[in-house]
């Protein structure tokens, strides 16, 4: 009860440039669950204006971090998109390589977040937060790279923003993150008959 009480409020206070980043960061999931390039657009639109949004409020590590979506929009539309000469990246399983930058984006980007979170912020959750966001980057990089593993690794953060997000008051964002998380949970498996649909016609 005390959750309706509290989505309801926020939906109330939600101002029209939240509103459009929301709706911007849902397009872009459902965008990439489709396997449509045009998921970087609506990514890059969400995540500037997230940025103008948090750092109105002071919020500077997480601007930071939507600063880097839109750097990865941006590499990504480009390795998705048709280069001159060159087809476009297909969809794959991440070899053993891209798994190793994987693991060091999440740890190392793990704990250099939470070095910046614990001594030049007020955070009460430096290590959970800087979890969350140090996947959340590991998980967009294997998006970029057209990966099949991206959605795992997207909902392993989703997982822990949760809870987090429950834990600061943030019903709003809870409610869209659990939406995230269930795209994701499908867009592994709509991803997974694609790539299968590509080995049976290479030309697809």
């Amino acid at each position: 009860m005390h959750f309706i009480e509290l989505l309801n409020e926020q939906i109330r206070q939600t101002t029209f440039l939240e509103w459009v980043a929301v709706l911007l960061g849902v397009a872009e999931v459902l965008l990439a669950r489709n396997n449509n390039v045009w998921l970087y657009p609506a990514g890059i639109g969400s995540s500037a204006i997230t940025i103008f949004l948090l750092l109105k409020v002071g919020l500077f590590a997480e601007s930071a971090l939507s600063a880097y979506y839109v750097v990865m929009s941006i590499y990504g539309w480009y390795v998705w998109s048709r280069r001159a000469g060159e087809p476009p990246v297909k969809i794959a399983y991440a070899t053993r390589h891209e798994w190793v930058i994987t693991l060091l984006i999440s740890l190392i980007g793990w704990g250099v977040i939470y070095l910046i979170l614990h001594h030049f912020t007020s955070s009460t959750v430096p290590v959970w937060d800087s979890w969350v966001s140090s996947t959340a980057w590991a998980g967009t990089w294997l998006l970029a790279r057209r990966r099949i593993e991206n959605w795992l690794v997207l909902n392993v953060s989703n997982l822990f923003a949760i809870p987090l997000l429950f834990h600061k008051n943030l019903a709003l964002f809870a409610a869209l993150t659990i939406f995230l998380f269930i795209v994701a949970f499908f867009g592994y498996f709509d991803w997974r008959r694609l790539y299968l649909r590509q080995k049976q016609s290479p030309a697809y």
